[in-house]
């Protein structure tokens, strides 16, 4: 695809499958669930062609990259240290690259550089802002507080193409469903018990975000509030932009390519 190279590296234990193009400072791009480097097609070819090496790889677990059986292999540490390994590949003469996360992979940014901001030179996510650690409530506990025990939020697959802004709810026990032996998955609390010295942490690397206004996600019961009312910038004191684009959902990558596009490199050209 227009000159895109894939190759597989050995990073933190397991082989990476990474998707690049360009020559110049890095942009490492991460990308959310269910997506893979794909999701990236129209950013690597455009940055690229403005002087940057774009660097998209598929997550553990995800595409041509190796999936560990064992499901205590996939904590918030885990996926980190394998970017923190693949940037020493990748970019070993660059102590600071350009980072650009989208859903899941705007959480493992933010993780990223509340871990080593020594390594992040300025961040651009989408659609997930920063959730600073709760110390005295579990992820789950939180969730129960706001939506009770009889219903919860669904937000993968075709939920998140909906355009519908408000609260999605489906009765308990309608949902996706649980299929009999298969595997339990890594508990919700795990990362929160992992990364309790960090709590209270700032997010300190100069950072720019954005989401469509009818995402989901970015439609959360408080998140608004969070990001216009002051929490967002407390959190993130180098915060230098929220940008809400209008009449799109979650997948700003692929709806609004250039868009996007055009905010990255505005963004990253200041540094």
């Amino acid at each position: 695809m227009e000159g895109i190279e894939h190759r597989t590296v050995n990073v933190n234990g397991i082989n990476m499958h990474i998707a690049e193009k360009g020559q110049g400072p890095v942009i490492l791009f991460i990308h959310g669930f269910p997506e893979l480097w794909y999701t990236w097609r129209h950013q690597i070819i455009a940055l690229a062609s403005q002087g940057y090496r774009a660097v998209a790889p598929d997550l553990r677990g995800f595409g041509d990259t190796d999936a560990p059986p064992s499901i205590s292999s996939y904590t918030c540490f885990h996926v980190v240290g394998d970017l923190i390994a693949l940037l020493d590949v990748v970019a070993p003469d660059q102590d600071k690259v350009f980072v650009v996360g989208h859903d899941w992979g705007a959480r493992i940014a933010w993780f990223l550089c509340l871990f080593r901001p020594d390594r992040v030179k300025a961040l651009f996510n989408i659609s997930v802002v920063f959730e600073p650690r709760n110390p005295k409530m579990k992820p789950l506990d939180s969730l129960r507080a706001i939506y009770g025990n009889d219903y919860y939020k669904c937000r993968f697959q075709e939920f998140l193409t909906l355009r519908n802004p408000g609260p999605l709810f489906l009765p308990k026990g309608k949902g996706f469903g649980h299929p009999p032996g298969a595997p339990i998955v890594l508990p919700s609390w795990l990362n929160w018990e992992l990364t309790a010295p960090w709590t209270g942490a700032q997010i300190k690397v100069p950072a720019k975000f954005i989401a469509g206004n009818l995402d989901l996600s970015y439609n959360t019961v408080g998140t608004k509030d969070y990001v216009h009312k002051g929490g967002f910038k407390r959190d993130v004191p180098l915060l230098e932009e929220v940008i809400e684009l209008e009449d799109v959902g979650h997948f700003l990558p692929e709806e609004k390519p250039d868009e996007i596009n055009k905010h990255i490199y505005d963004f990253f050209q200041k540094f």
